[in-house]
């Protein structure tokens, strides 16, 4: 299995489109090589590089298995990211450029579980149902309003 984007590439910058700083939507991902008995994906966002902890900023399960989740859509139910909230909450590293890795897990069921549920929740739920994953990392780094002239 494999998750690309086509508004970037592995270890390449993310537009700010899809960050804090733009329009803070998802970007369009398509998913390459779907296992054969996939019932629902799962896609986790997370940032490593946070100070304190790695920062989760979307949690998103029972999806329906896609080969294309649409940019700034909510392909399923969604669990709470670190923001409080249960949207795509964009990257906004405090400092320095940070590492956002988009996680996708093919789910050999539909997991059934309410929304808003954390990241760690949804790992345990997956456990023993994980047919494939595969991950694309896009890297951000804010622009100094100083430097930039603003």
């Amino acid at each position: 299995m494999k998750i690309i984007s086509p508004s970037f590439k592995n270890n390449e910058k993310m537009p700010a489109r899809y960050t804090y700083d733009g329009e803070d939507i998802n970007p369009s991902i398509e998913i390459e090589n779907l296992p054969l008995g996939t019932k629902s994906l799962a896609l986790i966002v997370d940032d490593p590089d946070a100070p304190m902890k790695t920062w989760v900023h979307w949690v998103v399960y029972d999806i329906p298995p896609s080969i294309h989740i649409e940019e700034g859509s909510i392909p399923g139910k969604q669990g709470i990211n670190d923001s409080g909230g249960k949207d795509y909450h964009g990257p906004c590293p405090p400092s320095g450029t940070h590492r956002y890795y988009f996680k996708v897990y093919a789910l050999d069921k539909v997991l059934g579980l309410n929304e808003g549920i954390s990241k760690g929740d949804l790992e345990k739920a997956m456990q023993g149902s994980v047919l494939s994953s595969a991950e694309l990392i896009g890297l951000y780094k804010r622009v100094n309003m100083k430097e930039a002239g603003k």
